[in-house]
């Protein structure tokens, strides 16, 4: 299979790497001033979507899949128990490890920003047909995974050399 880039006609503003970033650089400012408002934070409404939808369910998995500082999301998750929004619970097989919990006043909390934020996506997508935003999400989708597999590999190769 032929290589997508080439060294001589590479450039970075057509690159998929600038662009990804540059969308997320785009959108996140966007996004977290829609929350200014609202009594949780974007930040702490993404680790309760993770909550609910079963993505991850401690602080280093959220923190390893959004490539977020763990100190600032351990200040998140704070801010979420105080409130009652979500519990830490420590695990019955593995003491060490603590599971977070979306509880059941967190519940309406985050269902309620979801058309938040369903709102700044529809935003951002003005002027794409449906087949273009079902044909983007697909290919986001292949680059995922195709990136998770490689990582996980990197992962395991690195654990068999120690």
């Amino acid at each position: 299979m032929k290589p997508h880039y080439s060294p001589e006609t590479y450039r970075a503003r057509s690159s998929i790497g600038y662009l990804l970033r540059r969308a997320s650089n785009l959108m996140t400012p966007r996004v977290e001033a829609a929350f200014a408002e609202h009594e949780v934070t974007f930040i702490q409404w993404v680790t309760m979507m993770y909550l609910r939808d079963g993505i991850a369910n401690t602080a280093a998995g959220i923190c390893r899949d959004i490539c977020h500082d763990s100190g600032a999301l351990a200040r998140a998750i704070d801010q979420l128990e105080e409130p009652g929004f979500i519990e830490r619970r420590r695990r019955t097989r593995d003491r060490r490890a603590v599971e977070l919990l979306l509880t059941e006043p967190g519940h309406p909390t985050v269902e309620s920003l979801v058309p938040l934020v369903v709102g700044c996506l529809n935003r951002a997508l003005t002027g794409f047909t449906a087949d273009e935003v079902a044909a983007l999400t697909r290919l986001l989708i292949k680059l995922v995974t195709q990136l998770s597999a490689v990582h996980d590999k990197s992962a395991e190769t690195l654990e068999v050399a120690q």
